[in-house]
């Protein structure tokens, strides 16, 4: 059990198959936000059947990992670490992760980077651990940078938000 900024008991835990639902869930209620994702509402087209086959990949897989965060044993957040399949890469992985809006701001994001560090770390096989981030998602970005991610490039108006506004994807790493 760890305890958030605000107090609030919070379980962190590896995922399993039968958070398949609870993790398509958020990932579609992230989605319906329409601010941080690259993905839009109507392209969020993954069944039970995908997700539990992507959650078994990353299982099977000892470069990737899936961390759970729960709150009175709901799920209510979840990080995903993934590993490219190709040997001059697979010293490196990308992360993502996804937390209900409810839930945000108590400090789960990064009870959940800290658990995924903690597990890089340990892990002789993962070097570095990145991610990517919109450009208008600061409160991410700072936190990222709290946690001693550095920025190693950004792809220049890569997300067509709306007709004329635009945000870069900011491409950051650490290594552990």
């Amino acid at each position: 059990m760890a305890i958030t900024e605000r107090g609030s008991e919070v379980s962190i835990r590896t995922g399993q198959i039968d958070d398949a639902i609870s993790i398509l869930d958020i990932q579609r209620d992230v989605i319906t936000e329409n601010k941080y994702l690259i993905s839009e509402i109507g392209e969020c087209n993954k069944t039970l059947e995908k997700q539990r086959i992507w959650i078994q990949k990353i299982l099977d897989n000892n470069r990737e990992t899936l961390i759970i965060a729960e709150k009175d044993e709901k799920v209510i957040g979840f990080i995903a670490f993934e590993s490219p399949n190709r040997k001059r890469l697979a010293h490196t992985g990308s992360f993502e992760t996804m937390i209900y809006s409810d839930y945000r701001g108590l400090g789960i994001g990064k009870m959940l980077i800290s658990e995924l560090l903690a597990w890089a770390e340990n892990n002789p096989l993962i070097e570095k651990v990145s991610l990517g981030v919109l450009s208008t998602n600061n409160r991410a970005i700072s936190l990222y940078k709290s946690m001693g991610f550095v920025e190693e490039g950004r792809k220049t108006k890569e997300i067509k938000v709306s007709e004329n506004e635009y945000a870069d994807d900011i491409l950051m790493y650490k290594f552990v």
